[in-house]
């Protein structure tokens, strides 16, 4: 018998979603509470600014560069004691930094771009988007937690970036990912897919839902799609994952089987739930839909899993 543990292809499907490209070391192990001190005094630190959901982009040779040097982030109002450190690289250590100035005061050679169009418009390299993906969702969960959720008290930044002090109680409380099922239920012949209110126009997608506390992956896709569609799920196949800033999530990508066929969605939850055969979804990936339906974009997970059963004929 063949040794069928492994039997995968080397480079698993995730690394094929956006945000999924960092190559940062993190180092997780050798985080003082000096590392941001200490990497910021370094001549080849590297910084990405960000304000409101948006990361500065300098206008470079026709590009967008999304690195900074210490002196360069000056004149866009960072606070460095704020920064957080994601690792470190071949050229040095990297930083994710809240900026202050407002998009409308920034030079001519400066955008403050969301990060959605940064990974949708593929403005920067997967490296660089995996590392906005890790910056934004620390810098959501500290701007969101900077008191102590035990006594109140105002908690204070440790570890480059990676826990939280309560210097009245004692309390220690570190950066949360929220889990995400995402799910494409589907047989041979067709796949369900939704499509939310807040859509784009003509867009229908996988459906999901958050991981619920003492929840399984499983357990979470079959209730999702219950819940949503009135669909009963059998098996379970995991497909892939996702790193999501918005604010600090993960997607967690499933295929599910169907045991049944009659579709009762929850329109509080969506606009419209439907069964697509195979010849109708290509058409939607390819952007060739004669009513002008499509899928999402190619970064987005749930591209990769429509994607993945399209082609698995």
């Amino acid at each position: 018998m063949s040794f069928r543990l492994f039997d995968a292809p080397l480079r698993e499907p995730s690394q094929f979603v956006g945000f999924a490209g960092n190559r940062i070391d993190r180092q997780s192990e050798n985080r003082a509470d000096d590392a941001v001190e200490k990497a910021l005094a370094e001549q080849s630190a590297r910084l990405m600014l960000m304000h409101g959901g948006r990361l500065y982009l300098k206008l470079e040779d026709g590009g967008f560069d999304p690195w900074f040097k210490v002196a360069e982030s000056q004149p866009f109002d960072v606070s460095l004691d704020r920064g957080v450190l994601l690792g470190f690289s071949e050229g040095g250590p990297v930083l994710a930094v809240p900026a202050g100035i407002e998009p409308e005061n920034l030079p001519e050679m400066v955008k403050a771009i969301d990060y959605r169009s940064v990974y949708m418009q593929g403005l920067i390299d997967e490296a660089a988007a995996g590392a906005l993906a890790q910056g934004a969702a620390l810098l959501a969960w500290h701007a969101s937690h900077a008191f102590c959720s035990k006594c109140g008290s105002p908690s204070e930044m440790r570890a480059g970036g990676y826990r939280r002090h309560c210097p009245a109680c004692g309390t220690e409380h570190f950066p949360r990912t929220d889990p995400v099922a995402i799910m494409l239920t589907a047989t041979r012949e067709k796949c369900l897919l939704g499509r939310g209110r807040h859509f784009a126009p003509g867009m229908y997608s996988a459906l999901a839902g958050f991981i619920e506390p003492g929840e399984t992956i499983e357990a979470a896709v079959r209730r999702e799609t219950l819940e949503e569609a009135g669909i009963r799920l059998g098996r379970v196949v995991y497909h892939a994952s996702q790193p999501w800033p918005f604010p600090y999530s993960l997607m967690i990508g499933c295929f599910g089987e169907p045991l049944n066929e009659d579709i009762q969605a929850d329109l509080n939850e969506l606009e419209d739930c439907r069964w697509f055969f195979r010849d109708e979804v290509r058409s939607m990936l390819e952007r060739m839909h004669p009513g002008n339906l499509i899928t999402p974009p190619k970064g987005a997970i749930a591209h990769h899993l429509i994607r993945a059963w399209v082609d698995s004929e």
